[in-house]
């Protein structure tokens, strides 16, 4: 936990302490820290609560006239007290979520190089090659338990998006802070700024990353190599995850560094958990068995493939051999259907490539292979159309819609379509929010398949016990403690992801899960046995002031 009175004593005190997020409390001082570090005149006279505080911020927070606005507000916030903007957030965390990181980190990161205001991590651009460990060593605090890094080439649904990109691993660490308790001082965004190829950004006179295109091949891998062994150097301790990376670089970055690095992909490792978390949730509802579903991915990119992984994974753990599981994974892409006699499959595809007609129209591919689970995750927009929808409803009686890509503008359907089209019948999540949907007077609420479930808890077990790797299994183990976290007013009203107000408990469970099976793994040598509920709840981090004398 933050030294705060080391961190004091290194500011000697006085109005220094204001401009120190972690440790300034505005209003809320009391009058003998006021005595103590000179704050009277500072401030107002009055002290009041964190509580009175978090009022006034909600008032003015309410006063935005959009959600940028909105974010901005908190950023603001952030920069200035993170205690009361994590303690906002948290109670407030199904309003606010939405707004510091998706859908509206989308929208930020586009205009981020004009809504930069003060520094916020590190940006590690090529030119600082050869130098990495130094530029890590500038990094205030020596101790560092999640790094979440980018290079912007794939933001969101959004694209190519250069050191703009930075708001994705803010976000994220906030949402570790905010949903698993990591301790906010002991984490660090990283923008890796190896160019862009976005030339609206080149062109752009108030772009704040470097002008040149893209690093690409061996001067690309010697990078990120020089990068990985320069964080194990000065931050031995931290987990470090991947975000936002493109297709031609998330899969195999993570198949080379998985074994040797304390490294996980959310885009890939996280999604696939919230994925087939919600096939475990829907059969609540349908009924059905993990191996009675097929599934048919629209997008064969990182987050489907590892959606399609995990499930076969998860079968395989029942008994069923790894190909039989794969053959109840369908996927389409660009082209069309993923099939055997198609040119030019990619590797990762392969595994998925069946004996079969190639097609190309969706609403075909639907009536021929059958699936009871149609999953998007293409970043193409209302793709998923009325035809596409009803054809599911005729072939099952409780079909299976994920409309996953983000933002919410990049959403293959929205939830009051999904529901209208199949007259209530189909079992719906999305990767942004929805509001509830009323169809024949009852309240359906559309699941959020957010990875904020996910990784957060995953991290916090990674960083509890200090396990050396990041395992698959753990990932399988965090999709299932989140369907069992479902209630029945969940499953009545067809929610097939608990509510955000639960967020931080379904992550210590998951946290606990993750724990246990490093020590099962031998990746640790830390055993909490059977108080590890007990011992990693002490671990996270509590938005309350602190007492500094």
């Amino acid at each position: 936990m933050t030294d705060f009175k080391r961190m004091i004593q290194e500011l000697h005190g006085g109005s220094h302490i204001l401009h120190e997020p972690l440790l300034n409390k505005g209003t809320a001082f009391p009058e003998n820290e006021r005595d103590a570090f000179g704050l009277h005149g500072l401030l107002p006279p009055r002290v009041i609560t964190i509580e009175e505080q978090k009022q006034r911020i909600i008032k003015n927070y309410n006063s935005k006239q959009n959600d940028l606005e909105k974010y901005i507000y908190l950023m603001g916030l952030h920069d200035r007290n993170e205690t009361l903007f994590y303690r906002t957030v948290i109670d407030e965390i199904e309003e606010m979520m939405p707004i510091i990181y998706t859908p509206t980190v989308g929208e930020a990161c586009q205009k981020f190089g004009y809504l930069f205001r003060r520094p916020r991590g590190l940006y590690v651009s090529y030119q600082d090659h050869g130098k990495i460990k130094a530029v890590l060593k500038n990094w205030q605090n020596k101790e560092v338990d999640v790094i979440v890094v980018t290079d912007g080439e794939r933001i969101l649904g959004l694209g190519d998006q250069g050191a703009n990109g930075m708001g994705i691993p803010i976000g994220k660490l906030s949402l570790y802070t905010a949903c698993a308790g990591i301790d906010p001082s002991q984490t660090l965004p990283i923008m890796l700024d190896v160019g862009t190829e976005n030339q609206e950004l080149l062109n752009d006179p108030n772009y704040l990353g470097v002008k040149h295109n893209r690093i690409r091949g061996e001067d690309y891998d010697d990078f990120i190599d020089e990068f990985m062994e320069a964080v194990k150097d000065v931050f031995p301790d931290a987990l470090i995850q991947f975000e936002d990376f493109a297709n031609r670089n998330a899969s195999r970055l993570l198949r080379k560094y998985r074994h040797n690095y304390r490294m996980m992909n959310d885009d890939i490792q996280g999604t696939a958990a919230i994925g087939v978390a919600g096939i475990l949730g829907s059969q609540k509802i349908t009924g059905r068995k993990l191996e009675d579903e097929k599934l048919l991915f629209y997008g064969a990119g990182e987050a489907g493939i590892g959606i399609g992984d995990l499930y076969s994974h998860a079968l395989s753990k029942q008994g069923i051999p790894i190909e039989q599981a794969r053959e109840r994974c369908w996927y389409v892409d660009s082209r069309g259907l993923v099939v055997k006699n198609r040119e030019n499959v990619s590797d990762d595809k392969k595994p998925f490539a069946h004996d079969f007609i190639h097609l190309t129209d969706l609403t075909e591919i639907i009536r021929e292979v059958k699936p009871t689970a149609l999953i998007g995750v293409s970043g193409q927009t209302q793709t998923f159309t009325q035809e596409v929808i009803e054809t599911m409803a005729s072939l099952n009686d409780r079909p299976i819609i994920f409309a996953l890509s983000n933002p919410t503008s990049k959403s293959e359907c929205t939830a009051e379509q999904a529901y209208h089209w199949t007259n209530g019948k189909c079992v719906f999540a999305s990767g942004s929010p929805f509001d509830p949907v009323i169809i024949n007077g009852t309240t359906l609420i559309p699941g959020q398949g957010n990875n904020a479930y996910v990784f957060p808890g995953v991290g916090l077990g990674i960083v509890a016990t200090k396990s050396t790797r990041v395992t698959d299994e753990m990932f399988l183990l965090a999709a299932k403690k989140l369907a069992d976290s479902l209630s029945e007013a969940d499953l009545k009203h067809d929610r097939i992801f608990p509510p955000l107000t639960t967020i931080r408990n379904v992550s210590l469970k998951i946290a606990c899960a993750v724990a246990l099976e490093a020590k099962r793994e031998e990746l640790t040598e830390i055993d909490f046995g059977e108080q590890a509920e007990e011992m990693i709840e002490k671990l996270m981090y509590t938005p309350e002031y602190q007492e500094y004398l």
